[in-house]
């Protein structure tokens, strides 16, 4: 008696997570997602791991969560997954204040940003 089920959004051979409210700026953050785009999930899970980025971390929890949505809610094969896309959107923007010398204010952005990684099952090639 409830609603019924929203239409997936994604192809049957996707899954995606979302990261929301990531304390980093886009332009930081893209550059995280820039090292994963079209990589296999194993090669990027192990770039993630190693890589010097505070919010890489992050990252990393957001694609093991979509590899997670690709294994038990839609059944696809973790081998078989490649990171189809890394979208990076920006969110609200903290603006603080610090004082200056002669009574002047600097302005301070604090900026937020949401993630969003879409993984895609591919066939292997059999040899």
């Amino acid at each position: 008696m409830g609603k019924s089920a929203r239409e997936r959004d994604l192809p049957d051979n996707e899954a995606k997570a979302v990261a929301r409210m990531l304390r980093v700026s886009p332009q930081k953050l893209n550059l995280v997602a820039q090292l994963i785009r079209g990589k296999k999930v194993a090669t990027a899970l192990s770039d993630l791991q190693f890589s010097q980025k505070r919010i890489a971390k992050d990252v990393k929890k957001c694609l093991e969560s979509a590899i997670a949505n690709a294994e038990n809610n839609h059944d696809l094969d973790v081998d078989d997954l490649i990171v189809a896309h890394a979208h990076v959107g920006k969110a609200l923007v903290l603006k603080r204040f610090h004082p200056r010398g002669r009574g002047r204010m600097g302005k301070i952005l604090k900026p937020f940003s949401h993630l969003t990684i879409v993984v895609r099952q591919v066939e292997s090639k059999a040899a």
